[in-house]
């Protein structure tokens, strides 16, 4: 008599064991997937006066840093000098570092090396860290020209958005994802690395994000075409996104030679 009742438990047992181990629901229809789970950014400027502080950071860099994080399972690091960075009086290195996590952050960035300088004789003049949160529409960043030869050519666009109040700042980034902005820039080609929340930084609150282009002429024919889309037309003259965005800032970047995106 009890044979029946365990025979049955016993398979409701291994209907839950296949549910948790293939994410199905074997009582109806598939569950849903779980969403990606959005990667942690941090983008350090190193800010120097001079080109042989250029030199020291750009070895310390290629020779400690990056190996360093790569014993830490840290890859697609990027590395980025401004257009024209040779000729400015405060030259800039961007290193762009991704993370699964910000226990992950926290793990790895406590650990790592830190240039050797003395007080009169400093390899940088100052470091600053901005850390963000990949948009849920991109929630990975990603290696656009991965497998090709590195160019010296190549354009990365770094932006900045800023808005007038934390609620204006949540609008453009309802813009970028559920507004469909990110899938316009997809569809017209610019080579997107991410688009991300900042979540500590100078400039709050505001958004960043990176495209690339193959050089300067495709970047010029990319936003023109961007610009005339009518796509974009009807999304700028959309009521619930009007005066969102209150600041915007363009770096215009080369990758270094030794940048892994």
């Amino acid at each position: 008599m009890c044979a029946q009742p365990f025979k049955f438990n016993l398979l409701v047992m291994q209907k839950l064991f296949l549910s948790c181990l293939f994410g199905m629901n074997f009582f109806g229809a598939s569950a849903a997937p779980a969403p990606a789970k959005q990667e942690f950014f941090a983008i350090r400027v190193y800010q120097l006066k001079s080109a042989r502080q250029e030199a020291r950071v750009d070895s310390f860099l290629q020779g400690v840093l990056l190996p360093s994080l790569h014993r830490q399972k840290i890859t697609g690091i990027g590395v980025f000098k401004p257009v024209g960075n040779d000729t400015a009086a405060v030259r800039r290195i961007y290193v762009f570092i991704p993370f699964r996590s910000l226990e992950q952050y926290d793990e790895v960035m406590g650990m790592q090396p830190s240039i050797a300088g003395t007080y009169d004789d400093a390899p940088y003049a100052r470091i600053e860290t901005i850390l963000l949160k990949a948009f849920p529409d991109m929630p990975a960043h990603a290696a656009p020209w991965s497998g090709q030869a590195y160019s010296p050519d190549r354009i990365y666009e770094l932006r900045s958005y800023e808005g007038p109040t934390e609620s204006y700042f949540a609008n453009k980034v309802q813009m970028f994802n559920k507004g469909g902005e990110i899938t316009l820039f997809d569809k017209l080609g610019f080579h997107a690395v991410f688009y991300a929340s900042v979540i500590s930084g100078a400039h709050m609150p505001n958004l960043m994000y990176m495209t690339s282009f193959e050089n300067m002429a495709s970047h010029d024919d990319h936003w023109k075409t961007f610009g005339a889309d009518p796509t974009w037309k009807e999304l700028s003259a959309d009521p619930q996104y009007q005066h969102n965005v209150s600041h915007i800032d363009i770096v215009l970047l080369h990758a270094a030679s030794y940048s892994e995106l």
